[in-house]
């Protein structure tokens, strides 16, 4: 190989590594256009009012142990979403906080769902659930399709992980299009909870 066609070949494999690192990322601002009503707030949170909220998609479809699981049979309680991949180091950060927060609120009207994506099998993903002590379930989206089905602007498929929060009638409450820890958490989750 020549000098030329190697210095090509690293170029465009450190492309492909930049392009790879930032699809997971610290967050940002932007969910990819569109009108969700979200007002931006300071602390990476953004929320939309009661009667502006869009409604969650059909989010159904197997778990990563297998089961079938469909979060419309949530409706009536808080739900957090959260999407994340066992490849995602922000996400192995986070998870020791949505297993707290998560665990903490069993049996309060809250129901925590996780949306797995970009593992090309369910084992990473149930290792890591294991590892971090999730006790909740994760739908297994291999290729982002759950994600898609959000009104556009709403979730940012580069951005992983990211969590939304479902208010009791199932439509979308709070975004973070970043890596949480349990303080974040609980204030995006508990303004959410306390609505009547």
């Amino acid at each position: 190989m020549s000098t030329r066609s190697r210095a090509v070949l690293l170029s465009a494999m450190a492309a492909v590594a930049a392009l790879s690192l930032s699809a997971c990322g610290s967050g940002g601002t932007s969910g990819g256009g569109g009108n969700t009503n979200f007002v931006t707030g300071h602390n990476g949170i953004d929320t939309a009012p009661r009667g502006k909220r869009a409604a969650a998609p059909d989010l159904s479809g197997k778990t990563i142990d297998g089961r079938t699981l469909d979060v419309a049979d949530y409706k009536g309680k808080v739900v957090v979403i959260n999407v994340w991949g066992s490849w995602c180091g922000p996400c192995r950060e986070e998870a020791q906080y949505f297993a707290k927060v998560s665990k903490a609120y069993e049996g309060k009207g809250v129901q925590f769902v996780g949306i797995n994506t970009r593992d090309t099998s369910t084992t990473p993903a149930v290792a890591f659930e294991k590892e971090h002590g999730i006790g909740y379930p994760s739908l297994y989206d291999p290729t982002g399709k759950l994600m898609l089905r959000f009104d556009k602007g709403t979730l940012n498929p580069q951005l992983i992980p990211s969590t939304l929060i479902l208010d009791k009638d199932g439509k979308v409450a709070a975004r973070a299009l970043e890596a949480l820890d349990d303080t974040a958490l609980l204030k995006m989750l508990k303004p959410v909870l306390a609505e009547k």
